[in-house]
């Protein structure tokens, strides 16, 4: 898969993109990671991407033509899907990045500011998305969070692909508790269950703490 991501500030996300799962996914070459300066795109000497509100008010809006003409230099075709990452967007949820894990091509689009001129999001991106109903300063780290989760589920990434499946909203519910040694810490103990070696038992305590904290945490699942 390839996601290539336009932003500002391509060196705050370069290390992340580098590191860890992520940096692996890219050298075995399971996922193709590009990062854009959307200055680089602009059209006046100062490489300005902001401008005043139109109808007054605080803050800049980014202008519309670099990000035109940079999803047009990286994607001539036309052919990914272009993300605008917003606040007021679709809500990323697991079943949005599985769906969005099946494409070949993505372009991220990173905000700033007072927010992109509205023209970005009804003519250029195929979609707004946001992971939570709060603000950042910008669309960078909401950016890394789709790239993340994508790479989870992407075929070869992680090592141990039942570890995916059995993770959180996989079926429906939160996952279950997790131990592991020292046997007790503290005066607290590993539930009893988990070192009685009867692996039937212990399916059914996970699923049933499963099920009781999805019920306490998520009631509306």
């Amino acid at each position: 898969m390839r996601i290539d991501v336009v932003t500002i500030f391509p060196e705050a996300l370069e290390p992340f993109l580098r590191s860890a799962l992520l940096g692996k996914a890219a050298d075995k070459g399971l996922i193709d990671i590009v990062v854009h300066n959307l200055r680089n795109y602009t059209a006046n000497k100062h490489r300005k991407v902001d401008d005043e509100p139109y109808g007054g008010g605080p803050g800049m809006v980014m202008t519309p033509e670099p990000f035109f003409a940079a999803v047009e230099a990286i994607d001539a075709e036309r052919k990914a899907r272009v993300v605008l990452l917003s606040p007021q967007g679709r809500t990323l949820t697991q079943d949005v990045v599985k769906e969005l894990a099946a494409l070949d091509s993505l372009v991220l689009l990173c905000g700033r500011y007072e927010g992109v001129d509205e023209r970005v999001a009804e003519h250029l991106a195929d979609e707004e998305l946001s992971i939570g109903d709060y603000v950042l300063a910008g669309g960078e780290v909401a950016a890394l969070v789709v790239i993340d989760a994508i790479a989870r589920v992407l075929p070869g990434v992680v090592g141990d692909p039942e570890s995916v499946a059995r993770e959180s909203f996989e079926d429906g519910l939160l996952d279950h508790p997790h131990y592991t040694r020292p046997e007790e810490f503290r005066g607290h103990r590993v539930p009893d269950v988990l070192l009685s070696g009867n692996h039937a038992e212990i399916e059914r305590w996970r699923r049933e703490e499963a099920e009781r904290r999805t019920h306490q945490r998520r009631p509306f699942f």
